[in-house]
């Protein structure tokens, strides 16, 4: 019988393949899962050395997957598979605009807009346009989430999925204008059906 032979890569973009990094990360996910409703509480209790490497290797951090599992299991969302399509945007974002090479810089949470903050008439899009940026780069806080119990009731108002909302921002770069005009031509389009 002959052994498996596993060849480890060095070249980080070619482990990225869609099925092999997202095969791992829903092993890691569905662990926490069990590790939270098992009573683990904590990012660096429920994460190994290992498992933060693999999620950095990815773009992705210890903190914002708890916070997904969190809310998973106290309140039933985001679901998996919107976990990962949040995800992938970030490490496509990583990949090709980042180069595999992880942003030092973390925004503090004091800089961000203020949750009663507008643009146009919408309340929380300032916040959550600066919240997609900071994920995308991988500057987010550890005390705030992108894709929060805030977030989510906005993203269904104006008819928007979470890694969907990623791309615009991504798209749209530095455009706030062009960010509200695609979230108000939806949420008109929303209002329709």
């Amino acid at each position: 019988m002959a052994k498996e032979h596993r060849t480890m890569i060095k070249d980080p973009t070619q482990a990225r393949s869609p099925v092999e990094w997202q095969v791992r990360f829903r092993e890691i996910y569905d662990q926490a899962v069990a590790a939270y409703k098992g009573g683990v509480r904590g990012a660096d209790q429920m994460f190994s050395a290992e498992t933060t490497a693999f999620l950095a290797f990815i773009g992705g951090k210890p903190q914002e997957l708890y916070d997904f599992v969190e809310d998973w299991c106290e309140v039933g969302e985001p679901s998996f598979e919107t976990v990962l399509e949040i995800t992938a945007v970030r490490h496509d974002f990583f990949l090709q605009e980042q180069r595999c090479e992880a942003s030092s810089n973390v925004i503090s949470a004091d800089s961000f807009p203020s949750p009663g903050a507008s643009l146009g008439s919408l309340r929380w899009l300032p916040r959550i346009i600066a919240k997609a940026r900071a994920k995308l780069r991988g500057e987010l806080p550890p005390d705030l989430m992108y894709g929060c119990g805030a977030d989510r009731p906005f993203l269904r108002k104006v008819g928007i999925h979470p890694a969907d909302f990623l791309r615009l921002v991504w798209e749209a770069g530095e455009d706030d204008q062009q960010i509200l005009k695609r979230v108000e031509e939806s949420a008109k389009l929303l209002a329709k059906s």
